[in-house]
């Protein structure tokens, strides 16, 4: 990718970049702060006239010293800009208040990640999330997930489902083009692809894979949505080798989830898909690859996302370069016949049918 090719600062710029990374902890909290107390939106909603400190006091129950130490912070890391004592938005603060793409990273980094970072090199060494000891004692995280304190949780499926939710609506017209009759949703987690679904098309019949306490929630949806004479559920550790797939499926659906594997594990889980389908079947696989994204903002959050994979999820998967993917799907006895990365927020949708 061209953004990862040439240098493109002067000296001058990386010693800047260097010594703001150095603080980047350090800032990450502030900024929630001023964003948690109220401070960007009261002074969002001030607009060009700005706000003095004593304004800011009236509106948030804080100390002087409080404030000043927020708002001078926020001065260095771009957030505000101050003229004659009167602090305004920047662009870039305006987007901690107000962009929700923004908000969900933050909430999942400082609920998921933020303590077991600290953790990061013993899990590089290691090869194993040492970092997941700061939410509970899992091996990985996914059984932890239905155990999470609710406001913890909420950060995970927030993150989780915003990225791929939007790609859903052009996913189900290519997945339903040729009228799968059966389907498999591996990694169903809380059911909403199932769901959408047998919403999309009301003969379809779907079974949901994934973990006890991810089928616990799904089920739930599935009976209150009314559907549930339409779906079953496939209850199995997708690592247990010794334990088969259910077989004899038009479409096996796969949105998010082959990155929460190394690419052993990959390899295995894709062998076993293909043994599972219909003899015209298809494999559809919804992934964002870093090395695909328009934006380099956006490239740089998949490459940071690789290392929550590393400390907190399992220790052993990232988000992947479609160089490494695309060698997984060739080894598993798979060919890629479509490819349309213009998914969502610039998701990848695969289409891999058995190499004859």
């Amino acid at each position: 990718m061209e953004f990862f090719s040439k240098e493109t600062k002067t000296a001058l710029q990386a010693k800047e970049a260097a010594l703001q990374l150095a603080f980047a902890p350090v800032a990450f909290q502030a900024a929630r702060a001023l964003r948690d107390f109220g401070i960007l939106k009261l002074i969002s909603k001030s607009g060009g006239k700005g706000m003095t400190i004593d304004e800011i006091m009236q509106e948030v129950k804080l100390s002087r010293y409080a404030i000043r130490v927020l708002v001078e912070a926020g001065l260095g890391m771009e957030l505000l800009i101050v003229n004659e004592k009167r602090y305004s938005l920047t662009k870039t603060g305006y987007f901690i208040e107000h962009d929700t793409l923004t908000r969900i990273n933050m909430d999942f980094v400082q609920g998921i990640c933020y303590k077991g970072m600290y953790h990061l090199q013993d899990s590089l060494r290691e090869g194993r999330p040492a970092g997941l000891q700061e939410l509970g004692p899992w091996d990985t995280i996914y059984p932890g997930l239905p155990l999470l304190p609710p406001e913890v949780g909420k950060t995970w499926f927030d993150f989780d489902h915003y990225y791929s939710d939007l790609a859903f609506p052009q996913a189900l017209a290519a997945v339903f083009s040729s009228k799968p009759r059966t389907l498999l949703d591996i990694g169903g987690n809380t059911g909403k692809w199932t769901l959408a679904c047998t919403a999309h098309d009301p003969e379809v019949k779907v079974t949901m894979f994934d973990l006890p306490g991810e089928i616990a929630i799904a089920q739930r949806r599935v009976a209150a949505a009314g559907v549930a004479d339409r779906v079953s559920f496939h209850e199995a550790n997708i690592l247990d080798e010794s334990l088969p797939f259910p077989k004899g499926f038009d479409v096996i659906w796969m949105s998010q989830f082959l990155d929460c594997f190394s690419e052993a594990e990959i390899e295995s889980i894709l062998k076993r898909c293909r043994e599972a389908l219909t003899e015209n079947g298809a494999i559809y696989i919804l992934e964002p690859f870093w090395n695909r994204q328009q934006f380099k903002s956006a490239a740089f959050c998949l490459q940071q996302t690789s290392l929550y994979f590393t400390a907190m999820a399992n220790g052993n998967s990232q988000m992947y370069h479609t160089d490494e993917f695309f060698q997984c799907i060739h080894n598993a006895g798979l060919k890629i016949v479509e490819e349309n990365d213009q998914m969502g927020l610039n998701y990848t949708l695969l289409k891999c049918v058995r190499n004859a």
